[in-house]
C-alpha cells in the first residue's frame, strides 16, 4: 500500500490557495476542472516529489463544511520552526499553538484544517517571544 494524498474540501478556492500557496509556501502541482461534476481539484505539495494535498472545490457549495473529528491534521517538517512561524505571522497567519518547545506549532487554514509544523531534526533551543506565547483557540 502507498500513501497518495490527503483530500480537504474547501469553500472558497482562492482563499484556500492564498493560505496553502501564498502563505504556507506549497506549490500548485496540478489542477483538474470537471464541468460535468461541477468541481475543481487542485493538488498542492512542498515539491513535485512530495505527497500532495488535494483541495476539492465543489462549485455549488455555499455553506461551510462542518469540522469533523475524523480529520486530525496534516503535518510538515520545517528547517527552522521559529523562522517559519515568524514568516507566517508576517503573512497574516495566526499561530494557534506557538513553538514554545522549539519543536512544534499549529496553524489552521481558512477552512479550519489543522496544520502541524514540526522542527526537522532536534528541537531548537527555547527562545522568546515563542516561549511566553499562549495558545489561541483550538488546533
Amino acid at each position: 500500500m502507498e500513501y497518495l494524498h490527503t483530500m480537504l474540501r474547501v469553500l472558497d478556492l482562492d482563499r484556500a490557495l492564498h493560505f496553502w500557496v501564498d502563505q504556507l509556501g506549497l506549490k500548485e502541482i496540478r489542477r483538474y476542472e470537471r464541468e460535468a461534476g461541477r468541481y475543481t481539484l487542485v493538488f498542492v505539495a512542498a515539491s513535485e516529489d512530495d505527497k500532495p494535498i488535494e483541495l476539492t472545490y465543489n462549485w455549488d457549495e455555499t455553506e461551510p463544511y462542518p469540522t469533523g473529528r475524523f480529520f486530525g491534521h496534516v503535518a510538515y517538517a520545517v528547517d527552522n520552526i521559529y523562522e517559519k512561524c515568524a514568516d507566517l505571522q508576517a503573512k497574516g497567519v495566526d499561530i494557534l499553538r506557538p513553538p514554545r518547545d522549539g519543536r512544534m506549532a499549529f496553524i489552521k487554514s481558512p477552512d479550519g484544517h489543522s496544520v502541524e509544523l514540526l522542527q526537522r531534526g532536534e528541537a531548537l533551543p527555547i527562545q522568546e517571544p515563542w516561549a511566553s506565547m499562549s495558545n489561541q483557540g483550538s488546533w
